[in-house]
């Protein structure tokens, strides 16, 4: 996997699963490769100029995700004082480096972002983010993203990963995805949510209506998502109830274009622009500390 040179790349294996990270570049998870086959993509040829835009891995989306915008500007958000500040798409976390910390116990690795002059313009809070991956075993992943308050005024945010799961573009149509109760919206070219409609219990990833959609979780999801991918001989699995999380709020379907080997599946706690709309904003207290925890699990077919 052809990675930049610059770029210190971490790597946690167990068995015959290999995870690889970039700590430096937003504490991204950039693959997952069981048995040689990669379940996480990363591209081959990766443009690492501007890092958060690297369509693999997973990139971290914090402390807002999706697009906010303020009289019809992207990329800006009003606070509850009413000042106007600048923060980009998906927020910045993506962009700035991360400290990391292995864990020898286990087969795992946390990340952590704090505030900084880098981030305090954008967002001036006091704050303490951290991505933890644990390899439970060689197909199942532990994800645990935990945000806290340092500083001594409540903190808004709304946290979210963006995965990127291999998927050959021509397995689109044998491909389906599998989730609990919901209903699906979507954001408006005014930057507003749609209207909801009753969520399907099951779609393929061909379907134009699952394309850059959210899928509100309606109560306590009974199942898991459930991303079936027969061309692979490959169930993807992702728990959501885990022990101690908060809820998550919506999982976001998403791919580029027809031809993009890779279809994202994206758990978040909030709608784009939930600091205005408030579809899943948290607020935590001074010294508050809040995790959002789920499983992966990769299980061969066939």
């Amino acid at each position: 996997m052809p990675l930049s040179p610059e770029q210190d790349i971490l790597e946690i294996d167990q068995d015959a699963s290999v995870l690889r990270f970039s700590p430096q570049a937003g504490g991204r998870l950039l693959s997952w490769i069981i048995d040689g086959e990669e379940v996480i993509h990363w591209p081959e040829h990766a443009d690492w100029s501007v890092p958060a835009r690297i369509r693999g891995g997973n990139p971290l989306l914090f402390p807002f995700l999706g697009r906010h915008r303020v009289d019809g500007k992207i990329g800006y958000w009003r606070d509850a004082q009413g000042t106007v500040r600048e923060l980009p798409m998906h927020g910045f976390a993506r962009d700035l480096p991360f400290d990391a910390h292995a864990d020898v116990q286990r087969a795992g690795l946390r990340m952590v972002l704090t505030d900084s002059e880098a981030t305090r313009g954008f967002y001036p809070f006091g704050f303490r983010f951290e991505a933890a991956y644990d390899l439970v075993d060689a197909r199942t992943l532990d994800v645990t993203l935990t945000t806290t308050n340092t500083g001594d005024t409540r903190l808004p945010y709304y946290a979210g990963h963006h995965f990127y799961f291999t998927l050959p573009h021509t397995q689109r149509a044998e491909t389906s995805l599998e989730l609990p109760r919901t209903e699906r919206c979507h954001q408006q070219e005014d930057g507003s949510i749609s209207a909801a409609e009753p969520g399907a219990p099951r779609y393929t990833l061909d379907e134009a209506r699952i394309h850059d959609r959210f899928h509100c979780l309606v109560g306590t999801p009974d199942q898991p998502v459930r991303l079936v991918a027969p061309g692979l001989k490959r169930v993807i699995t992702i728990d959501l109830q885990r022990p101690g999380s908060v809820p998550w709020y919506s999982v976001t379907t998403w791919t580029e274009k027809p031809e993009s080997d890779f279809y994202c599946v994206e758990p978040w706690l909030g709608l784009p622009d939930a600091i205005h709309n408030g579809r899943g904003l948290r607020w935590l207290e001074p010294g508050q500390t809040e995790a959002a925890a789920l499983r992966i699990t990769v299980e061969k077919t066939g």
